[in-house]
C-alpha cells in the first residue's frame, strides 16, 4: 500500500492543515486554526497510520518534509532514551505527537519515501492540494473537507485538537542530531531545528520634554511602465493555449512557490499544473484593470478576463526571480459572484 503524507502551514506558526492520500476513495485530511508546517507533516503520518492499523499489508509513505521521516527513522528512539531531550538537553518540539507516533509505529510494517516536493508527482501533489485546503479553510473559518478516510474504518482525528508546540518553524536554529545506524536514503545534513531564544521586548518611551517626531509616509514606488507592458504581456502569454501545453514555457514564467485559486474554489501549484496542464481552453481576451507596483521586485497586475463567454475578475502576483520574473500567485473569481 502506498500512500502520500503532507502538511501545510499559511504562516509558520498560522492557519495550518494536514492530509495523506492514496486514492479518491481513500484520504483524509484536518487542521488547526494555528499551527506549524512541521506539525501538519507529523500528523498527516500519525492520521495515516491510525488510519490503516490492522492492515497486514506493508505500507510505505511517501514524504517531502525530511524532517517527518528523520522523526519517524531516525531520531524518535534516541529522544525518548533522553526523556524527549535533544543532545543538547533542550526539549523537542512536538512531543505530543512524536510520542503518538512512537505508539503507533510499534510493530508496524512501514517504510518512508522521500519524494520531491512541486515536482509533479501525483500522490504528493493531491496530498499538497488537500493540506493547503484544509489550512486555508481554517483561515476564512469555512468548513474543512475531512475526507472519506480508509474504507470501512473510521479514522481518529484526535489532532484537530491544537498541540501544545505551536512554534515558527522557520525561525529555529540547527541543532543536528547522532545519526543512528539506520538511514532509508535520507540526507545526513538534515537537522533537527531548536527555536532561538527569546528576546526581551524594549520599549523606549520618551519624557515629557521629548520632541515627538512626525509620522513619515512611506515613499511612493513610481511604476515603471516599460515593466508594466512586459507584465501584461507575460501574463496574455500564461493564459493562451500555446503556454498551457508548453510544460517548459509553464516551468520558466511561473515561480517555483506558485499557487493558483480557481473559481470553483480548488487550489492549483504549480507541481500539479506542469503534471497536468489545463489542455486548449479557448482563447483568452485580457483587459487590464490596473498594475501596482510593490517594492522593487513585486508587481500586482489587475485584469478582467473574457473566455467562453464567462467573465472572470483576476489578479497576479509577479516576483523577480534571480534576472527574470515570475508569476507566484494568481486568483480568479467568476465575476458578479
Amino acid at each position: 500500500m502506498i500512500a502520500a503524507a503532507d502538511g501545510s502551514s499559511l504562516a509558520n506558526p498560522g492557519p495550518s492543515g494536514w492530509a495523506w492520500y492514496i486514492d479518491e476513495s481513500h484520504w483524509a485530511a484536518g487542521g488547526w486554526p494555528k499551527g506549524t508546517n512541521n506539525m501538519g507533516e507529523l500528523m498527516s503520518v500519525l492520521d495515516l497510520l491510525r488510519a490503516t492499523k490492522g492492515i497486514d499489508e506493508p505500507l510505505r509513505i511517501l514524504c517531502d518534509s525530511q524532517y517527518a521521516i528523520n522523526c519517524c527513522t531516525r531520531w524518535i528512539p534516541g529522544w525518548k532514551k533522553r526523556g524527549w531531550r535533544k543532545a543538547d538537553n533542550k526539549p523537542v518540539l512536538n512531543v505530543d505527537l512524536l510520542q503518538q507516533l512512537d505508539v503507533e509505529l510499534t510493530d508496524r510494517k512501514v517504510t518512508f519515501q522521500w519524494v520531491k516536493g512541486h515536482a509533479g508527482h501525483p500522490l504528493n501533489e493531491r496530498a499538497d492540494d488537500l493540506a493547503r485546503a484544509a489550512a486555508t479553510a481554517y483561515q476564512h473559518g469555512t468548513p474543512v473537507k475531512a475526507g472519506p478516510g480508509f474504507s470501512g474504518r473510521p479514522v481518529v482525528r484526535v489532532a484537530d485538537a491544537v498541540p501544545t508546540d505551536t512554534a515558527d518553524d522557520s525561525l529555529f536554529s540547527a541543532s543536528p542530531e547522532p545519526t543512528p545506524s539506520s538511514h532509508l536514503g535520507v540526507d545526513d545534513a538534515e537537522v533537527l531545528l531548536t527555536p532561538a531564544a527569546p528576546q526581551p521586548l524594549r520599549i523606549d518611551q520618551p519624557d515629557l520634554l521629548s520632541v515627538v517626531p512626525p509620522i513619515r509616509k512611506p515613499e511612493r514606488v513610481e511604476p515603471d511602465r516599460a515593466l508594466i507592458v512586459d507584465i501584461t504581456q507575460w501574463t496574455r502569454e500564461l493564459m493562451s493555449d500555446e503556454a498551457q501545453l508548453d510544460r517548459e514555457r509553464l516551468d520558466e514564467l511561473m515561480h517555483p512557490d506558485y499557487v493558483v485559486h480557481m473559481p470553483n474554489g480548488t487550489i492549483r501549484t504549480k507541481g500539479s499544473i506542469i503534471a497536468r496542464p489545463a489542455g486548449l481552453v479557448g482563447p483568452a481576451q485580457l483587459d487590464i484593470m490596473g498594475a501596482d507596483t510593490i517594492g522593487n521586485d513585486v508587481m500586482l497586475l489587475r485584469y478582467r478576463m473574457r473566455r467562453n463567454s464567462e467573465d472572470f475578475l483576476c489578479v497576479a502576483l509577479w516576483q523577480r526571480s534571480g534576472a527574470s520574473w515570475r508569476v507566484r500567485f494568481q486568483q480568479f473569481t467568476k465575476a458578479g459572484t
